[in-house]
This record gives C-alpha cells, sequence and structure tokens, in this order.
C-alpha cells in the first residue's frame, strides 16, 4: 500500500523555522514525476505550497512563501525546510504525489504563534 510518513511539525515562534519530513512507502520517489508539499488552514481551502519536479530537481513555490521555504529530496523521504515562519503559515501540511494527489489524511500539523 502507498502511503507517506509525515512528520517535524511542531509551535514556533513566528521567525522561527521547522524541517518537515515525508517519507513514502510501497512505492519508489521515482515512480513519480514530481512530488510536493500542501497544506490547509483552520477554514481556508487546502493549497499548494512547494513542489519540485524528480525529472529535473527544480522546485515551485507558492508566492507566499517564496523566498523562505525550499524542497528537497534524500532518496525516498522529501523534506521542506520553512525559514521565517509566520502566523499565517499556521496549517496542517500533507506530501502529495505528483504535487496534488493526496494518500494520506494525517499530515503534520505546524502552529506559528508567540
Amino acid at each position: 500500500e502507498a502511503r507517506f510518513v509525515e512528520s517535524g511539525g511542531g509551535l514556533v515562534q513566528p521567525g522561527g523555522s521547522l524541517r518537515l519530513s515525508c517519507t513514502a512507502s510501497g512505492f519508489s520517489l521515482d515512480d513519480d514525476y514530481a512530488i510536493g508539499w500542501l497544506r490547509q488552514a483552520p477554514g481556508k481551502e487546502r493549497e499548494g505550497v512547494s513542489c519540485l519536479s524528480i525529472i529535473d530537481g527544480t522546485s515551485t513555490h507558492a508566492d507566499s512563501v517564496k523566498g523562505r521555504f525550499a524542497i528537497t529530496r534524500d532518496k525516498n523521504t522529501v523534506y521542506l525546510q520553512m525559514n521565517k515562519l509566520k502566523p499565517e503559515d499556521t496549517a496542517v501540511y500533507y506530501c502529495a504525489r505528483m504535487c496534488n494527489i493526496l494518500i494520506s489524511n494525517l499530515g503534520t500539523q505546524v502552529t506559528v504563534s508567540s
């Protein structure tokens, strides 16, 4: 069964950093052409955050996180380095195959608050 295990979330003060991890099991990230992170804040729709091309290693980011977030990959784990966090980054973060396909609903909670 294909699944992701996300981790690394927590409570952080504004301006702080977190690194999220997402490990795929039951399939290889090389099976897909892209991997990404989505997030959903309370009362808001799910949105794309960052997307990494498996093919050429390029990445794209939502305007709201450009210059602050970075997405990387090591074998079957993808990371989201989040710097200069803001309260509006508070959300549950999910890994997504092809940058838009959720295969689990667990995610990892990120809360940015003083």
